[in-house]
């Protein structure tokens, strides 16, 4: 199996606090689509912003393309082609559209660039090119989360990493982020994902992880999972996954 990134066996928490993540590992093949589940308290935000560089690391590795992202400032992770959109979005709520999608591209310093990026996202998404010259404040949950998704792409990244992208939407509009993040995969971008929804997040992925008390209980092609009688106890059988 092509390894893209390979998290070994980290420990991280929040500053001097305790660990919330104790052992967790996690394998991401290129061009697919990956989800991670659990129960609350479990490590799966924790995990994406370890990856990041959000959050030090105290022991383990991440690898990225063969290269060891230890110690490195959540920008310069960035700039390796790994994008993090945290579950509040991040979006400038006073700024337009299209100033939100220039914002994504701040580590581009060809402007003429940037700017063909840009417009070149907004053709890709006629809701947005629709909305380009308003504030991202007044869009619904929907639009905000589709702007959040689509402003990762001006910087053509390799990994785009979602926390719980369908938290709060309507189950026609998580249907919409899922399918947007299908045709990252089929365009080669490779999706990691923190999803409440196990069944939903899993339906929609090519591999599963499956998160408890800071360590990877096991992970695997996502159909397996979803048939894994330990995963339809946990987590589908009519028990709703924890975010």
């Amino acid at each position: 199996m092509a390894e893209l990134l390979h998290v070994s066996d980290i420990t991280a928490g929040y500053g001097d606090g305790p660990a919330i993540l104790d052992g967790a590992h996690l394998t991401v093949e290129p061009g697919k689509v990956h989800c991670i589940i659990g129960p609350n308290g479990a490590g799966k935000s924790t995990l994406l912003k370890s990856i990041c560089g959000m959050l030090t690391i105290r022991k383990g590795d991440v690898i990225f393309r063969s290269k060891r992202l230890n110690g490195m400032r959540p920008d310069q992770i960035l700039r390796e082609g790994i994008c993090f959109v945290p579950q509040e979005r991040a979006l400038f709520p006073k700024m337009t559209v299209r100033e939100n999608l220039r914002m994504g591209g701040f580590i581009i310093d060809d402007h003429k660039e940037l700017h063909r990026r840009v417009e070149e996202v907004l053709e890709r998404f006629p809701m947005l090119k629709a909305k380009a010259d308003e504030f991202a404040g007044t869009m619904s949950g929907g639009q905000q989360q589709t702007l959040a998704m689509a402003r990762t792409l001006i910087i053509k990244p390799s990994i785009v990493m979602l926390d719980e992208p369908s938290l709060g939407l309507a189950p026609k509009v998580i249907q919409e982020m899922f399918d947007i993040m299908k045709t990252m995969s089929a365009e080669g971008i490779t999706v990691l994902l923190v999803e409440q929804n196990a069944l939903m997040g899993l339906k929609n992925s090519d591999w599963g992880v499956v998160l408890d008390l800071g360590s990877t209980l096991f992970e695997g092609p996502a159909k397996e999972i979803l048939a894994d009688p330990r995963i339809q106890e946990l987590y589908l059988g009519g028990k709703k996954a924890a975010a």
